[in-house]
Order: structure tokens, then sequence, then C-alpha cells
């Protein structure tokens, strides 16, 4: 048997809507790893948040992975060791702090500790408490940085993006070969090094795998995704799916986020 390998994005994916794996997702990876297939959680979510995650799944074992800040950093659960890391150069993090104040955004990055944010707001409140990660306040930031960050998140808390949507337009003639952006929720503005993607984590892991294209799946609901689910063999968007995502799938579940929409992807494709 040739192993296969899924990609699955986290919050509104794998994910219920309370942050909880269910319970038929759960049997349907077991059932899958028991087989001899392999799973890695795609997320734009940093190491740490994942713990949570693969506590409730119980993902230290072998083709257990985890590929963290929309493919930044991917790590191995089983043998514990990182496998890849691209940062963004401290100048890069000057630039984009700079900017999102100018545009009244809210901004934080990230440690080996955890979030780092120059004050406590409703946004770093909101951002924790969803993804249970550790924070630090840090008022000099970004110039407090030694070590340049995997990924910057620039956040607005709206029920439109057109914040967003005007401060990513400005800068996107600055980040063009310096860093790729991408929504990971509505109020979410992923900033990672250029060229780095979730899809980018497929093909550093099928290399370093030796596993073909051809044994992928990937399935996501946002932006983010788009980029593993174009790059997997089969892409698959959760009913929950924004529609550019679904326009870009091969395949839309039945059943949402809150119904193992994974578990339905799993048993359709793998087992």
């Amino acid at each position: 048997m040739k192993p296969k390998i899924l990609f699955t994005d986290l919050d509104d994916t794998l994910l219920n809507s309370k942050k909880i794996v269910s319970k038929d997702n759960r049997e349907a990876i077991d059932l899958m790893l028991d087989a001899g297939h392999k799973l890695v959680l795609n997320t734009g979510r940093p190491l740490l948040s994942c713990k949570s995650v693969t506590d409730q799944l119980d993902l230290k074992r072998n083709g257990c992975f985890i590929s963290s800040f929309n493919g930044g950093l991917i790590y191995d659960c089983y043998t514990g060791k990182t496998l890849y890391k691209r940062t963004i150069s401290l100048e890069y993090t000057r630039h984009i702090f700079k900017e999102t104040a100018r545009a009244g955004i809210y901004c934080q990055t990230y440690s080996n500790e955890g979030v780092l944010a120059r004050e406590m707001t409703s946004e770093l409140s909101h951002y924790v408490s969803e993804t249970h990660t550790p924070y630090k306040i840090v008022q000099d930031l970004p110039d407090h940085l030694r070590d340049e960050p995997v990924k910057i998140l620039a956040v607005h808390m709206s029920d439109n993006r057109s914040v967003l949507d005007a401060y990513r337009t400005r800068l996107s003639g600055w980040a063009r070969k310096k860093v790729s952006t991408f929504y990971s929720d509505p109020w979410y503005l992923e900033h990672v090094p250029y060229g780095i993607s979730k899809g980018s984590a497929i093909s550093f892991l099928c290399k370093h795998l030796n596993i073909p294209i051809s044994s992928t799946l990937a399935v996501g609901d946002e932006e983010n995704d788009i980029a593993m689910i174009r790059t997997a063999h089969i892409g698959a968007a959760m009913s929950n799916a924004t529609s550019q995502v679904k326009t870009c799938s091969n395949y839309i579940t039945k059943n949402d986020c809150n119904h193992s929409g994974v578990a339905e992807v799993i048993h359709r494709y793998i087992i």
C-alpha cells in the first residue's frame, strides 16, 4: 500500500466552532494513521498553539507533522525536531509594524515562547483565548527583537475588512518579493516570508518523505488554504469555506466543521 498524506487546516476545518476535534474526526484520523497513512496539521497558528490539538489526537507517533505559521516552520511530532524554518528579516518586520501602526491596525509577532505584542488589547485577548497561546507584552516592539520572526499578524476586528484590504493594497508594492500576505480569517491578515505558504509545506514534506504529490490530499476553508488546496492532488473545501476556496477545490464537503467534515474527506479518499 502506498501511504497517502492528509494536510488539514485547524480552525473551522478540523476544529469545530468550540475549538474541539469531534469524535468522528478523531476516529477517522486514528483509522488512517493505523493503516500507515500520514497526517499534517497545516495551520497559520504558532507551534505552541497546536499542543492542545496534538494532545486531543495523541499525535506523538510516526507519520504525524505540524506545519505552523502557514508553512514557515515544519515540525515532526514523533521525533520532536524542526524540519524546516524560514523567517522575516528584522528590517521588513520593522516596516510592517510601522505601516500597521500608521493604518491604526493592531499587529503582533511571535517568539519561541508565544505571542509578542506592544500592549494588551481586545485583539490580543481574543487571539490568545481562541488559540491558547502564551503571550508577552513588549512595549518597544519591534525594536526589542533580536531573532527574526517566522510570521507577523495584523488584526482588525470589524464586520468588514475594508481597513485591512486598504492596508494590504498600500503594502503590496513594497511587499513584492519580500513577504507574502493572505487572510486566515476575516479579521486576520497573515504576513510570512515571500514564497512561504501551506502549499510550499506540501512540496517540502513530499520531497522530505519521498511521497509523490499524487498521494496528497488537503482540506481547508480560508484564503490561506488556497495554496495547499491547489498544490495537493485532491483539494477539498469545507462546506463552511469561503466561495473563493470552494472555487479552487476538487471537492466540497457535505458536512461543515461542526459536523466532522474532515472525517468525510478521510472516509471518501483515504480509508
